[in-house]
Formats: C-alpha cells, structure tokens, sequence
C-alpha cells in the first residue's frame, strides 16, 4: 500500500490536524508549505467565514492541502457543498458520519478522511467510498474517543481495506514508527505542531505547553457525552468538580462558554481551554515546522534502522 505521501501528493507522510480556533488558512498554507498536509479547521465558522480561509491558504501555498469538517457544526448543511464548490483537494470529518456528503465532494476531485474512534465506524464508512480513515487514539487532545492509540489503529487496519492514517499520541520519530509498524500509512499531528513557530495560538498556550509534564492533562465533559483532553489548570479542575456534583449542563457550558478562545487569543492559561494530547510532556523547544517535520522522520528512520538490527 503507497505510503500518505503518495496518496497525498506531500512531501512528508503527515497531515497537521484541524485544530478549531487554530487551524487556520494562513497556518495549513504553513503546514503545506514544510512538506506536511495543512488542513483549515471549520470549528467555529461558518460558510462564508471558512470559504475566506480557504482563500487565504490558496494564496499562500501552491501545495496540497485540506478542510476539516466537525459534522457538529450547526452550519453543515452549507459547508458541505460549498467545499465541493471549491474542489478541496483533501476533505478530513470528525463528530459524525460524512456519508451522505462523500459522494458529492468525490465527484468534485476530493480525497475524503475520515476521523474514526473505533472500527465499527470505519467499516461502515468505507462502504460509501472513502479513500481512507483517520483512527484516532484518546491520547490526542481535544474531542476524544475511549480506545488508545496502540490499540486502536491495528484493529482499524484489519478492519478496512482502505489506507489508515494513526493520530494521537505521536510527536517523535519512535511513535512515527511505531504508527507504522501498527499498520498505518502515516500519522496526524496536533499537540507538537502547536510549539511551531508559525503556529498562532497565544505565547502563553506554547508556555503552558513547554512546561507541561507527561500527566498533566485530564478529560473533561465525561458525563455530557463530549469528552475534551486539555492541559490541567483552575478552569478544567472546576469543570470536573462540577460534573462529579451533577450540575446541570447549562452551568457546565456557562464555565466553558468562549474557553477556547480565551486560550489561543487571549493567552489565560487560568480560565482558558488549553487542548493538548498527553505528548504534551514531550514538547521542550519552539521550532520551525520544517524542522518538526524533518527531525521526525529522520528519528522514525534512525528507529526503523535499530529494531532492524535486532
């Protein structure tokens, strides 16, 4: 099976994930342009809003890149085709299932991946003709299913004949190659692309990021069916203290009511929603997403290269 650099016509196996309030055109024309797939986030926007982000990234990159597509988004109905309008190269979904919408953007050139927390899932989605699936572990940050990544991605490869791109849980060159020892034909990133220098989420987000240790994140909105992986602060512990005291949801979302942007454009780290994947503990310097990119696949090269040896 080709590897996602080839399916994708990238440079690097990788896509960047679509990172609400984050992923925006000008950062996925930056992602593009190091070598990886940049995706624009649709969280947030609607129709018009994100038709402009598409613009934006097409005037900073000649490269491939894509749109991502939280099937939540109470504006769906005209996202949907209006991205079919603009013949996005690469379509990524999450929160739902896209089939209704697979054959109309596949008749308009577009690859379509999928985000999948389980097999199941997977399998059903595969009969509408995607291309392939985003099998995506608890460990990532944000929106989060229950199963690992270890031991999610080979039940998905053997469920589906389709190529399977592992996310969550990867920020160095030995969970890359562990992703393809696993059976995948590339990874998606999130959590070490926020440390890049061209990412723009607050100073304050990559220090909280730079400092974090390897458990310092926690779910939140377990008991709304929701589940969010962030870094720990005053905000997030309040919020479980509230669900374990069975407040009703509309105190809930009163705590978390604008939570996101508070942290990537306003920088408090003390009432704001500071997504991050349980790698976060990994993450020591801000880089240039080139040299992410690079250092990432010459170490999963190197660990490929070891186990060789064995």
């Amino acid at each position: 099976m080709k590897r996602l650099n080839e399916i994708l016509g990238t440079e690097f196996p990788l896509i960047q994930g679509g990172m609400a309030n984050i992923a925006t055109g000008s950062f996925a024309a930056a992602v593009s342009n190091a070598g990886a797939l940049g995706l624009i986030a649709s969280g947030g926007m609607d129709a018009d809003a994100l038709r402009h982000e598409i613009h934006v990234c097409r005037d900073k990159t000649d490269k491939p890149f894509g749109v991502n597509l939280m099937l939540m988004n109470p504006h769906v109905a005209d996202i949907a085709p209006m991205l079919a309008e603009e013949h996005i190269p690469v379509i990524t979904t999450g929160a739902g299932n896209p089939g209704s919408y697979v054959p109309l953007w596949k008749d308009a050139g577009s690859l379509v991946f999928p985000v999948v927390p389980a097999s199941v899932l997977a399998r059903r989605l595969e009969r509408s003709g995607i291309d392939g699936v985003i099998a995506e572990g608890t460990e990532s940050g944000g929106h989060i299913g229950e199963l690992t990544t270890m031991a999610l991605v080979p039940q998905v490869v053997d469920a589906v004949q389709v190529p399977v791109v592992a996310a969550g849980g990867i920020a160095d060159g030995r969970q890359l190659a562990a992703a393809f020892a696993l059976g995948a034909v590339g990874a998606q990133l999130g959590t070490c692309l926020l440390v890049s220098e061209e990412c723009p989420i607050h100073p304050n987000y990559k220090q909280a990021l730079l400092k974090a240790k390897d458990s310092d994140t926690m779910v939140t909105g377990r008991s709304t069916g929701a589940p969010v992986r962030v870094l720990k602060n005053p905000m997030a512990r309040a919020y479980v203290k509230m669900e374990k005291d069975n407040l009703p949801l509309e105190e809930l979302e009163k705590l978390t009511l604008g939570s996101l942007r508070r942290a990537v454009v306003d920088g408090d780290t003390e009432r704001g929603s500071l997504m991050a994947g349980q790698v976060a503990g990994m993450l020591h310097e801000i880089l240039p997403l080139r040299t992410i990119f690079e250092k990432l696949m010459a170490d999963c090269k190197a660990c490929i290269g070891r186990l060789e040896e064995l």
